[in-house]
């Protein structure tokens, strides 16, 4: 069965989440997703605050930039929730906007080899292997998890471009894609995607979303969004599913004037209609 979640944007401050984590909660939402731009909001430190402000929502993170953090810091991060709060957990990770990395000194001249490279030993670690490497940009010197998950957790990887959507496939365990993407790009994919979708409603849901379409440079929205009342969001959503998402997350414009109440419409009204 296809899961339905919402994004937590970014452009909302971290003191809003609490309220928004509770909502889900109490609505029944399935998923609550979770973003590390640069340089609003820690992607780990927000879910694991609303995994503990919260009794059975499941928290994504999509994604987090392998520029910015050491490969075993994300092992031992994601190995502590994955133990913490088994089964509610789902996380990936990627390039990051390059733009962001060359700020922070992190950007590399081969981004698809230290994907590969940090894919890989994440994963090794989060079996609970010792890893040792000495790769172009990922080096473990015989680097093992005290405190592994019981079971490997699945790493899903972020991509756009058809290189990355390859490797995604070949080292992670599903993909997450970018909101915009329309439903043939999840049919581009192989094995598991995620797939931000973005999403209005409301008596301005149609200039919110226009406000989106110039500011992501979009010519049109015309499947890239879904909008209007649950049962025309629903419709909309179905085109996903039908491509072969095995996640949809709708992502509410910056400026939604209740976010709370967005929460509440996607998992009361919304998704008992998608099937």
């Amino acid at each position: 069965m296809t899961m339905l979640g919402v994004a937590f944007v970014p452009q909302l401050p971290p003191e809003r989440l609490r309220a928004i984590a509770h909502t889900a909660d109490e609505a029944g939402l399935e998923e609550l997703w979770l973003w590390e731009d640069c340089f609003r909001e820690s992607g780990i430190a927000c879910a694991a605050a609303a995994l503990a402000w919260t009794g059975r929502l499941r928290v994504g993170v999509g994604l987090l930039p392998v520029p910015l953090r050491n490969v075993a810091l994300t092992a031992m991060e994601l190995a502590s929730l994955h133990r913490m709060f088994p089964d509610r957990v789902r996380v990936g990770v990627g390039h990051g906007e390059q733009t962001w990395m060359a700020q922070v000194g992190g950007r590399v001249e081969s981004p698809m080899t230290l994907l590969r490279e940090y894919v890989t030993a994440l994963r090794a670690l989060l079996r609970g292997e010792e890893v040792t490497v000495s790769g172009r940009y990922v080096h473990l010197d015989r680097v093992a998890l005290d405190w592994p998950p019981p079971s490997a957790p699945e790493v899903y990887v972020g991509g756009v471009g058809p290189r990355t959507l390859r490797l995604a496939a070949e080292v992670g365990d599903g993909t997450i894609l970018t909101g915009g993407t329309p439903p043939d790009g999840v049919r581009d994919t192989a094995g598991r995607a995620i797939v931000y979708v973005h999403a209005a409603t409301g008596p301005d849901a149609a200039e919110r979303l226009e406000a989106e379409r110039i500011r992501w440079g979009y010519d049109s929205l015309t499947g890239r969004a879904v909008s209007g009342t649950a049962d025309a969001v629903a419709e909309g959503v179905q085109r996903w599913v039908d491509a072969g998402a095995d996640t949809v997350v709708l992502q509410p414009t910056p400026d939604d004037p209740d976010p709370e109440g967005f929460v509440r419409f996607v998992a009361r009204d919304v998704r008992p209609l998608v099937r």
